[in-house]
């Protein structure tokens, strides 16, 4: 047990997949994983723990925002020997191309600031995905036909953002999507020596104001799911 997660040793398997909300981590086990146990609800911050294919995983809300994410990805890697940790998101599309209901992988993420900038003091640090999940995970998304980005997106650190100017120069620049959390987990993988992906839905768009039905988002984040799944186990 730790101050943010109540599962025992042994509960949480070495591949965690990790949704911002609580209960889309309760319906993703519900749905994907077989013989899925609850192993967290401390906070309400919902974990459970099941098999794939034969394969254990464990599916842990993180919350929102980086030092959310931080807390339970520490947790995760320090104390519960999780090795690989693929986000799985919703996110806010940055260029014409892209569309809503269309998959990004986060190949790099840019941000202003993350709970670990401390750290860094002045060096800019340029958090990426690991390769061997990122080319498993495309691979995944191009047989299920899905629309598929690959590229950097923009981890903001707030939700309500008043910088118009800083949202065109991320547009300018080729950022695909913008989210709140992959620049922590892509850092914190890479200081632990550990495989981190950020495999996001695009639910919502900055330039033409397109948002993803709620009837359809289901259908939608299955294929995420599922994409980030097969990679994980490639």
């Amino acid at each position: 047990m730790t101050i943010h997660i109540g599962a025992n040793p042994g509960d949480i398997a070495e591949t965690v997949l990790m949704p911002g909300d609580p209960r889309r981590a309760k319906w993703a086990a519900e749905t994907f994983l077989e013989d899925a146990t609850c192993v967290n609800e401390v906070r309400g911050m919902l974990g459970f723990t099941g098999t794939w294919k034969g394969h254990r995983v464990t599916i842990q809300g993180s919350g929102m925002g980086m030092p959310s994410l931080s807390i339970y990805a520490n947790e995760l890697i320090r104390d519960y020997g999780a090795q690989t940790l693929i986000r799985i998101g919703s996110c806010g599309g940055m260029q014409e191309a892209v569309k809503v209901r269309d998959v990004i992988l986060a190949m790099t993420c840019s941000t202003l600031s993350t709970p670990s900038r401390g750290i860094f003091r002045e060096l800019n640090f340029a958090p990426c995905a690991d390769w061997g999940l990122l080319q498993a995970a495309q691979q995944s998304a191009q047989r299920r036909g899905v629309g598929l980005h690959v590229g950097g997106i923009y981890s903001s650190d707030v939700f309500y953002d008043e910088r118009p100017d800083l949202n065109e120069q991320m547009i300018r620049h080729g950022i695909l999507g913008v989210e709140m959390e992959a620049a922590e987990l892509y850092t914190l993988a890479a200081r632990h020596g550990r495989r981190a992906l950020a495999v996001l839905t695009v639910s919502d768009h900055l330039i033409t104001g397109e948002a993803l039905p709620s009837e359809d988002r289901e259908r939608s984040f299955g294929d995420m799911v599922e994409i980030a799944l097969e990679a994980a186990f490639a």
